[in-house]
């Protein structure tokens, strides 16, 4: 399945080079949602929740779970804010760097979610930069890899979304070794992130029983426009529009 995703920034749509310099910026996003409509399911990302600044997000995401399946993440750091976010609709609540601790796994806080929030509403997000996960909007590295965490993770969770930023918002490509290295850890089930720019990427994904999370390259297909004078450097471009699924 590819999922197109949707990540606020102060009301905005927005996407980001590995999660710091702004790319594109689109005023609407209900207007970006019907651009997605024969999608089965959308990432919904509040990046102002997860970097703990910028505008309350809150009511454009209920709008978009309202009106779209959504996974939703950014900023969710307590079981209360999990409950409230699978509360307004959405199909999953993603959690990110409350999960881990400096030391490695936060087992208090993750029991404490799976006792409000069922198992199967629950996504763990583990982000690698420079092989070692990475948390706090990415600002941060943890000394382990997403490989060695996985494996604990299992019981807190229905499924995982690695991001692979080293490639994420660059358009030249995703590193597949790397999401086979997760995919032989854990038999969940994994969304792939970061980088993603051809069809044979995703088509190896699938092989390997992933999801595909697209940002930069599916906004280059429904808004070429916008890439037209300014475009990362890329490899291989998506030559036809993905399927949905």
């Amino acid at each position: 399945m590819i999922i197109p995703c949707i990540d606020l920034m102060d009301g905005k749509v927005v996407q980001l080079v590995q999660g710091k310099e702004k790319f594109l910026e689109l005023p609407e996003p209900l207007a970006v949602l019907e651009k997605f409509s024969a999608y089965p399911e959308i990432q919904v990302i509040d990046l102002d929740a997860a970097m703990g600044k910028g505008q309350n997000n809150g009511e454009i995401v209920r709008e978009l779970c309202h009106r779209k399946p959504c996974r939703v993440g950014g900023g969710i750091r307590s079981a209360a804010r999990a409950q409230a976010v699978v509360g307004d609709g959405a199909l999953k609540a993603i959690v990110g760097s409350r999960a881990f601790t400096s030391q490695g796994i936060n087992h208090d806080f993750l029991r404490s979610l799976t006792a409000v929030v069922p198992r199967e509403k629950l996504l763990i997000a583990v982000d690698s930069f420079g092989d070692q996960v990475a948390v706090h909007g990415w600002k941060e590295t943890l000394p382990f890899s997403c490989a060695q965490v996985l494996p604990q993770l299992e019981p807190y969770c229905s499924g995982f979304l690695c991001t692979y930023i080293d490639g994420e918002g660059k358009l030249q490509g995703t590193n597949i070794d790397w999401f086979r290295s997760l995919r032989a850890v854990t038999q969940l089930p994994i969304t792939a992130a970061g980088g993603i720019t051809t069809d044979e990427e995703i088509r190896a994904l699938e092989e390997l029983g992933m999801h595909a999370a697209l940002g930069m390259s599916i906004y280059r297909k429904v808004f070429p426009e916008l890439f037209a004078k300014r475009q990362p450097k890329m490899d291989t471009p998506l030559q036809s529009p993905p399927s949905p699924d």
